[in-house]
């Protein structure tokens, strides 16, 4: 679905929720849960998809707490923004990506 969009405001995020729905239907996992609360957020907006992501167990993986950081950001959120951001770094594994989270950290206190 997102190569099929010609630019990425045009991703059909509904389709997108749809496969999502029939994935965790056959294969469920915390996982596969948590990419659909993205979807989710893109459709039902950062609330709905918020809810969802507190009922998931987990805390070790850093996409967790950057997806939860991310949406508390669009929800003008800052401070619990910062803390799952914070919590997001202190998992990645990866330099690249504990340096994106960095950026998106630092960029809550600009706005």
């Amino acid at each position: 679905m997102h190569s099929d969009a010609a630019a990425a405001t045009a991703t059909d995020w509904w389709q997108i929720l749809q496969l999502y729905n029939q994935l965790l239907s056959l294969a469920p996992s915390p996982v596969v849960a948590l990419n659909r609360a993205v979807a989710v957020a893109e459709v039902e907006g950062p609330d709905a998809a918020l809810t969802l992501l507190d009922g998931l167990e987990l805390d070790r993986y850093h996409l967790f707490h950057a997806i939860r950081a991310d949406l508390l950001r669009r929800l003008g959120r800052n401070a619990e923004a910062e803390l799952a951001y914070v919590q997001a770094i202190a998992r990645a594994e990866n330099a690249a990506e504990r340096d994106f989270l960095q950026r998106r950290r630092q960029a809550l206190s600009r706005t």
